[in-house]
């Protein structure tokens, strides 16, 4: 019994190291330049400027463009404030401009469902160098309304058919 407790910490320990660098990895690539929320390329800062405390830098909003390889999903949920009734939500996310602002544009909806006794569940994908934004659209326009999850994901889909092909028979 103990060595079957000693391997399962080691797996354990090893999937965690493993976890901390992926998120150790995103964290450093996004916090390379500054990011913010206008359109204007002249207005965006020269890489390195440093941008005072509690000001946007502005930068170009990418186009969706990008390689493929550069963009993750990301699932976000959206937990209902249930001391508040939908229509009181919803009047505050519009007052808020909820529904001009997220999704930023260019950013692909993957899926958005509504999870009964939560929220809503919204799976983007997201070029690495648009995280902060999509993050900013969230915190600006969604928090009161909502209480907000961010979870990096996979598609798995793929290659669990290929298990259940292979290895279910």
């Amino acid at each position: 019994m103990p060595i079957a407790i000693a391997i399962s910490t080691s797996v354990l320990s090893a999937a965690m190291l493993r976890r901390s660098l992926l998120c150790a990895a995103l964290v450093s690539s996004f916090c390379v330049a500054p990011l913010a929320h206008s359109a204007d390329p002249a207005a965006a800062p020269a890489p390195g400027t440093p941008v005072a405390a509690g000001t946007q830098a502005a930068m170009p909003v990418a186009a969706s463009a990008t390689a493929p390889d550069d963009t993750f999903l990301l699932t976000i949920f959206l937990r209902h404030d249930e001391s508040k009734p939908l229509p009181k939500i919803n009047d505050q996310l519009r007052a808020q401009g909820f529904f001009k602002t997220f999704p930023p544009p260019g950013i692909e909806v993957v899926s958005w469902y509504v999870m009964m006794g939560i929220g809503q569940v919204v799976t983007l994908r997201v070029p690495a160098s648009r995280l902060r934004e999509v993050n900013r659209a969230i915190e600006t326009t969604a928090w009161g309304g909502y209480r907000t999850e961010f979870y990096p994901t996979y598609d798995y889909k793929a290659q669990a058919q290929q298990m259940r092909a292979t290895d279910g028979k």
